[in-house]
Order: C-alpha cells, then structure tokens, then sequence
C-alpha cells in the first residue's frame, strides 16, 4: 500500500464513520459474535490468510536488499536470478493469497448481510400493526441498508486490516530495527505529522459529509413525498411550487458547495501527507546514504529500509483510524439489534391448534382493548423524533361482547372513534384484546395457528391497498397456487372481468403504487375479488365503499354480495342503508354497545340508531322504492 494509498484510507475511515456516543456493553459484543458463529471456520481461515499476506508483504523488500547488494557486491549472476526469482514466487504468492482472503472476505461479509437482513425482516414482519403506524418506511428501510452494510464491513474489512495490520508493524518494525535501529526511531519521530492530520481532517469531513447527507436525506423526503400520485396532487392543489422549488435549489446548492469544498480539502490534505511521505524518504535515503558510504550500512539495507517505510507507516495510519471504524460498526450492529429487541406483540403458541373446519362463528367475550404506548412498538430513531410520544395505553373498548353465528351477519355502527374498526382488527389478531376473549369457531384466536386463522378470515378495508405489481400478482397474494380461470371466475364475480380483459396486457397489467392506476371502486373490487379467491369462512368488511360514488358504490356492493354468500361477516356500515338486512346491527359508542337488534327493532327503540338514522337519511330524501331496491343488499 502506497503513502497516498494509505492516505486516502485513513481520510475516509474517519470521513463515513457513525459518530455515536452510546456505550457499548460486553452483552452487544456477545451477540455480534453469536452471528459470526456460523462463519467461524471461514473467520479462522480469514484471519490466517490475512496474516500470511502480511508477512509475505515484508519478504519482498528483505529481498529486494540482497539483489541490490548482489549487483554491487559483484556477486555471480547465477544468484540475482535466484533472488529475482523468489520476488517473481513471492509476488505470485502474494496475488494469490490476496485472491484468496477477498473471496473469503467476501463470502463472510455477504454471508453476514444475508443473515442480518433475513433476521431483521423476519422479525419485523411479526411486529404489530401499531409499529408500521409510527415507523417512517425510509427510517426503517435504512435498518436493512445503510446499517446492515455497515455491521458487515466489521468482519469483511475492520477486521481483517486490523489482524493484517497488527502483523505487518510489528514484523516490519522487528526487520527495521535489526537493519537500523537508528534510521528506524528517527522516521517514527515524522510519525505525528502523517497520523495527526488524517484525525484532524477526517472529523472535519466526517461534519461535512453528515450536513450533506442532511441535505440530500431533506431532498430525498421532499421528492417522495411530492412525486407520489397523492403528494403531487396535493400540491398542485395547494402547494407553491415556486417556493417548494426554491427550497430544493437551496439545499441542492448547499450539496454543490460542501461538494467543492470538499475537493479542495481533499487535494489540500492529500498533497500535504504526500509530501510528509516524501520528506520520510529523503530521510532514509539521507541518512541510509550517509551511513553506506561511512561503510556502517550497505546499499542493499538502505533500499529495504525506504521499502519497509510505506509498510511501517501504512499500517501505523490505518491502525490510528481503526478504533473509528470499530465504534462505527458497532454503532450499526446497536441499530440492527435496536429493531431486532422490538417484541412482537402478538405470537404463536407452540401448541397452537387449527381453526375448526365448517361454518365458524365469531364471538367477542367481555373484550377490554387499548392501542399499546409508543415504548413498546417503536423506536425515536425510526419515527425520526427525539423522544417517544407518551401518550397510549387508555383503554378504547370497555367489554365488548357480541356473536355473530355461523354464515351470519353482524353490522357495527356507531359515530367515528367509536371502536368499530379495533373490533375489527382484533378478529385477525392484528392485535390482542387485553383481557377477555376473542373467540373463531369457539376457539380463542391466541390458540390457533396463524397459518389456519389467515385461511378463515378475510378481509376488505376502504382503502384497498395494492402493491405495485401486476393484477396476477395482486391477486395470487392468498393463493399463489390459483389457475388463471380461477382468477378469471373471480374477476367475474368482482364485477371486474371486462375491464381487465380490455386492458392491453390484461392479468400482467401493473396497476401502480398502491394501485392509483385504477379508480377508487375497482380497487375496491380487485380487492374482493383477490378476497373471494381466498375463500375465506369469515369476511370483515371496514367501511369498504365508505369513498365511494353512488355508481362505484352500487358495483362494488354487488361484488360484496357474492363475498358474503353463505360466509359468517362482521361488517362495518358507513351507509346504514347497506345493513338493513343483517341478522344483528350493534351500536357502538366510547368503545361500548349501546343498542343491539335488528334494523327493525332499533329503529322502534328510538335509540341512538334511529338517530343516526335520521340524521343520515335527513342529508337527502329517502330514495324511492324502485331506486331503494336497487342498492344492492349484502346479504
């Protein structure tokens, strides 16, 4: 490694480290070595390999020595080829054991990554819904990233220049001081001026590299937030674009500056340890002359003491940044273990049972729920604040009890925040009631397997989420073993089958992020259409046309109707007019059941549900009969 080579080294050892001024316990250090367990034996041959090259580093200017002293002492010919021919072995030695511990490095550092990112991902799939609420995408997305990379340059790279570096000073300062001891102590006195820099230099680029990724982190969230379908509107709507633009000129005018300033420096610090180096030289040659020719030294030893210099301050210099480069792998394995900490809120026993095959019912018994505080299903770092929101924890349904029998239907009204929706999602197990019990087919959901319970129950919230992906693979989500006249049959029952069909690329059409090529009802209807591929036994259905227009609303209702069909549903009703017909309509106010029956007995009860009713119908006339019977009944 050249003098600039390890120039540069040190400068952006220092110039991309993580600055963290968290400690670090012995426990930290325990499971970073439990995730290299399974790379041991790679690690060991690693590190071996390493050595070796670093020993093989030093040979060649011992060497490089004899030849010189060879051709000046008038030695036989015969014995420079011998010495140039062990140069020539050596340095293929060199290549090939360099070969070697890249590919070992590499093989441990992506090894590495595969585990850390499959562990991170596994894991915060079985997180809580209430997780992904507050997390920023591109916080968390970073966690599987930046900081996954981060912790594997620990092994692939810190570690092997560390052990590769410890060897090749030690091993040249032992040769050095046996050629002269003298010539040796006075380079280590020039030491200070090639290490202090690198230090001083690499933390004032560490600041600038940390304003410009500050800078292009604030771009980054302003372009995708305002280049999504829904952001873009936004602004066309209400926004300034001029400002909006002037701002991204000034933070991108900011990058270019610390980007010039920074070339400059770069040159500026550069050129100085060049010269550093140079001076290092002049004194070996100087003083390694003047000892030749005095008769003290030979010629041979001054040419392997300027050789064994760039191999004394090379490793010198990377060493001095070493303990950055560890505390900034150590910063990354601390995030990754951050997120890795999290408890899933919700687990499978191990002897968790199948859901009962047959018609199910739902049933909710004396359910007591609140949303868990923010300190136990996020982190500051990932929703970008400084601390957690202490709020959580009050309690949002006051024993909630209720069966809808099987093939039945339940409807939930009430005013909004009445707690419809988090009955809703306890049913799934998105989360847990606190107390009391949630119970599918007579089963509580904490005993059956998740496996069986996604096959029982289905679900259709209003937003419709798709991912951005063909229609196929929107629809193969629950059923990747589905034939295309099984996605067509439900297509077809969806209400969806000639549109698709018109569409140029029919099944393989990309329907965009978060499906904004399509409109909001045939969302909604691939959506029950992907539901009714599923085949659940159990429907929920969350204000599903609650945005809907009257004539998305009527197509999507149809599409409901062939869902609910012979299926138990607990459906949550923005229009009342659409659960008329159900078997039991609870009200719900404050997180409890207020009123309980058929429409027909709410309505003589002159309760809270014929005030809604009333107020709901008092918006707009009453349709007519014949209108009436044309919205379509789920039932």
């Amino acid at each position: 490694m050249s003098m600039e080579t390890t120039a540069w080294h040190a400068l952006y050892s220092t110039r991309f480290a993580q600055q963290d001024k968290r400690p670090f316990s012995r426990a930290t250090l325990i499971r970073i070595l439990r995730f290299a367990r399974g790379h041991r034996r790679a690690l060991l041959a690693f590190l071996g390999f390493s050595s070796a090259l670093a020993l093989l580093t030093v040979a060649t200017p011992l060497l490089a020595g004899r030849v010189v002293n060879a051709i000046t002492g008038g030695a036989a010919v015969r014995t420079v080829v011998v010495l140039s021919s062990v140069i020539a072995l050596i340095a293929v030695a060199e290549a090939a054991t360099g070969l070697l511990t890249r590919w070992l490095s590499a093989r441990i550092g992506e090894g590495l990554i595969l585990d850390l990112r499959t562990a991170v991902y596994d894991h915060v799939q079985r997180l809580p819904v209430a997780f992904f609420t507050r997390t920023r995408t591109g916080a968390l997305v970073s966690r599987l990233n930046n900081d996954v990379i981060g912790a594997q340059r620990a092994f692939s790279n810190t570690l092997s220049q560390v052990v590769s570096n410890l060897v090749t000073l030690l091993a040249t300062l032992v040769v050095m001081l046996q050629l002269s001891w003298q010539i040796t102590l006075l380079t280590l006195v020039l030491l200070p001026l090639f290490v202090l820099p690198a230090r001083r230099m690499g933390a004032r680029f560490a600041r600038l590299e940390r304003e410009r990724a500050d800078h292009n982190a604030a771009m980054g969230n302003q372009m995708t937030e305002r280049f999504s379908a829904p952001g873009a509107t936004l602004v066309k709507l209400f926004g300034r674009p001029e400002e909006e633009s002037a701002e991204f000129a000034r933070r991108a005018g900011r990058v270019r500056d610390i980007g010039v300033r920074t070339a400059m420096v770069q040159h500026f610090f550069i050129s100085s340890l060049t010269l550093v180096s140079a001076l290092a030289l002049a004194l070996v040659y100087g003083l390694g002359g003047y000892y030749a020719l005095r008769g003290t030294l030979d010629a041979g030893t001054v040419v392997s003491l300027a050789l064994l210099l760039t191999r004394l301050y090379a490793p010198l210099t990377s060493l001095a940044g070493a303990r950055v480069e560890v505390m900034s792998a150590l910063v990354s394995f601390q995030r990754v273990f951050e997120v890795l900490d999290l408890k899933p809120l919700i687990d499978e026993k191990p002897d968790a049972v199948a859901v009962p095959d047959g018609p199910v019912s739902v049933e909710f018994d004396d359910v007591h729920f609140a949303y868990p505080s923010a300190e136990k299903v996020s982190l500051a770092s990932l929703e970008d604040v400084a601390t957690l929101d202490t709020r959580g924890g009050e309690e949002i349904l006051h024993g909630v009890s209720f069966r809808a029998e099987p093939g039945a239907m339940v409807a939930l009204v009430g005013s909004s925040g009445a707690g419809k929706s988090t009955i809703a999602s306890l049913a799934p197990r998105l989360y847990d009631a606190d107390s009391g019990t949630v119970r599918i087919g007579g089963t509580d959901v904490r005993d059956v397997t998740a496996a069986s319970l996604r096959r029982t129950l289905g679900m259709v919230t209003q937003d419709g989420h798709l991912f951005h992906e063909t229609i196929r693979a929107n629809l193969l989500l629950p059923r990747p073993e589905a034939t295309d006249d099984e996605l067509w049959d439900a297509l077809r029952r969806a209400r969806l089958d000639g549109l698709i069909a018109a569409l140029p690329e029919g099944l393989d059409t990309v329907v965009g992020e978060r499906g904004y090529r399509l409109s909001g009802g045939e969302r909604q209807r691939l959506t029950i259409a992907r539901l009714l591929l599923a085949q659940p036994r159990v429907v929920i259905l969350d204000e599903a046309t609650a945005h809907l227009d009257s004539t998305s609303e009527a197509a999507v209702q149809e599409a409901l109707a062939e869902a609910l069909a012979g299926r138990t549903s607990v459906v949550i009703a923005h229009r009342l007019s659409t659960v008329r017909a159900a078997d039991l309509i609870l009200v719900l106010e404050s997180g409890r059941i207020v009123e309980r029956g058929t429409h027909e007995e709410l309505l003589a009860l002159g309760g809270r549900y014929e005030q809604l009713y009333r107020t709901q119908f008092s918006e707009r006339p009453p349709l007519p009969a014949a209108d009436e019977a044309a919205v379509p009944d789920l039932r």
